[in-house]
């Protein structure tokens, strides 16, 4: 996310930059929305790689970099800056009477202590990013095209991020189900027809 955030930052245009002679229309839709860059960084950078990489596995963590990669996530980990993601997966898991079930043993003491110190850090970061970004929505202060009302944007904002969640969700989703019989998959309707044609012929759409 921070990585494309700054690639989205480093291609972003100047004021009232110019571009072969295209239409200010054109300019706002693919520059100064970011969306010329958003589609370069999945198509490229994203989807490309990962269909490669679900082909050659090995391959591509045989490298230093991937070492540094993982050394990197873990370390991030380590700090508990996203361990509010836990507390989230907790709530919905109690929500949904299906509470988390983990291979680990059950944390006591100061590994528990920890755990929440780094829970509640995370939390305060959300919360205080959170009021930020909203400030900045509700003031009009973000790159949302003119003439669109400040609660709309707020409505797109989480309308968006919520779109984001689930096709994240959905990736692991897939992947995760796909190690499942097909007795073990539920009867869910919608969950069935995404299985049938997610798994449809050799399984190539996964």
């Amino acid at each position: 996310i921070f990585i494309a955030f700054c690639i989205n930052m480093a291609g972003a245009p100047l004021k009232d930059s110019e571009l072969w002679g295209l239409p200010k229309w054109i300019i706002d839709i693919f520059l100064v929305t970011g969306f010329a860059m958003i589609m370069l960084t999945a198509m490229i950078g994203q989807l490309s790689t990962q269909v490669d990489a679900s082909h050659c596995m090995l391959d591509y963590i045989n490298s230093y970099f991937a070492v540094f990669t993982f050394y990197t996530a873990m370390a991030i980990e380590f700090s508990g800056l996203m361990h509010v993601s836990y507390f989230i997966q907790m709530v919905v898991g109690y929500a949904a009477g299906k509470p988390i079930e983990s291979n680990e043993p059950p944390k006591t003491g100061i590994q528990l202590a920890f755990f929440w110190l780094r829970v509640v850090v995370s939390a305060a970061s959300l919360c205080f990013c959170l009021a930020v970004t909203l400030e900045a929505l509700f003031n009009g202060q973000t790159t949302m095209w003119e003439g669109v009302p400040n609660a709309v944007a707020v409505i797109l904002f989480f309308l968006l991020m919520s779109v984001v969640g689930l096709l994240e969700g959905m990736q692991i989703a897939f992947f995760a189900v796909a190690k499942l019989e097909k007795s073990e998959r539920g009867s869910a309707p919608f969950a069935m027809r995404t299985c049938e044609l997610l798994f449809r012929g050799s399984g190539h759409n996964l």
